[in-house]
């Protein structure tokens, strides 16, 4: 009786995901003709046409989606059982694939990353960052581990685990005169200037509820991929800005802005991490979470005390 192969399931996962029979050989480092046997043999076997050959290329089936989804959870799960065999024996040894979110990695990796040498020297840490939904697609897709990034993150065959709230505050010029126990509200922005990083940023989404902006189109936005420019143009004059707890080290420095506390309740995000719920790795991960949150409380909250200690003294100088 004839049976689908691990091969033939690893090829037909790489030609549903490029639709091009060519780059699909190339990405599992056959020929071409050998990729198109193995998928013929596929369809043969499973007596389903898995993919429609057009002049303009590949597309698949309704049926060949179907396979194709059920292929991808198949060589996740692969992928954990071997990861189970490696790791079985020993927490944060071997290889680990963070993904990690624009808006986290520059204010947390730095505290972060000198936890994990000191204390898990065999670590083999390869790190990924770029948005939040390209980083599922990746995670689900096997070619990441685990993810650090703002929850929540919703897909049934993903666990999250929230580590620590990280708040916002309004980032205005300091030109702006204001009073030290002024408290920013949402209504407050409603007629400034947000400027916000570009979509696909989970952190723009949350701006935008906080402020109950849900039209893109109802609020002077300005985009960035990154929060060094938006800080730098709030710097300059040209609007404000909801930054991070998280960033606010960082940030502050050398900039012309005023930091202002919002009303309670405070807007925020909650940080944590996300892996498959296949993982054999829960281990691992918690351990990673529990450096984290060391590495908020030691880099990231530190700054925040510090540059909190140093307004208050501006401020009292000043009246």
């Amino acid at each position: 009786m004839a049976r689908v192969t691990l091969k033939q399931i690893r090829y037909f996962d790489a030609l549903a995901r490029e639709l091009h029979f060519g780059r699909a050989a190339e990405a599992c480092a056959v020929t071409q003709p050998a990729l198109s046997m193995q998928i013929h043999e596929m369809e043969r076997t499973l007596g389903l046409a898995l993919v429609e050959r057009t002049r303009s290329g590949v597309q698949l089936t309704v049926k060949g989606r179907e396979i194709a989804a059920r292929c991808t959870r198949i060589l996740g799960d692969v992928r954990d059982l071997v990861a189970y065999a490696h790791h079985s024996n020993s927490v944060l040894a071997g290889a680990l694939r963070l993904g990690v979110i624009p808006s986290v990695a520059p204010y947390l990796l730095p505290p972060l990353l000198p936890l994990l040498r000191e204390a898990y020297p065999e670590l083999e840490l390869h790190v990924r960052e770029t948005q939040t939904q390209l980083l599922t697609d990746e995670l689900l897709e096997g070619k990441l581990d685990v993810l650090l990034l703002a929850l929540p993150v919703k897909h049934p065959d993903l666990t999250n685990r929230m580590l620590f709230e990280d708040k916002f505050l309004l980032a205005v010029p300091k030109e702006r005169k204001l009073s030290g126990r002024v408290r920013a509200t949402a209504e407050l922005i409603e007629h400034e200037r947000l400027l916000l990083l570009e979509e696909g940023h989970c952190l723009r989404d949350q701006a935008l509820t906080y402020c109950s902006l849900q039209q893109v189109d109802a609020v002077n936005t300005f985009g960035a991929s990154s929060l060094a420019t938006i800080v730098e143009m709030v710097s300059a004059g040209f609007g404000i800005t909801l930054l991070p707890e998280m960033a606010v080290g960082i940030e502050e420095r050398g900039r012309d802005i005023t930091l202002v506390r919002f009303v309670e309740p405070e807007p925020a995000r909650s940080i944590g991490l996300v892996w498959r719920s296949t993982s054999p790795r829960t281990q691992d991960f918690e351990e990673l979470g529990r450096l984290v949150v060391k590495a908020w409380t030691k880099g990231p909250m530190t700054a925040l005390r510090a540059s909190t200690r140093t307004r208050k003294a501006t401020t009292a100088a000043g009246s």
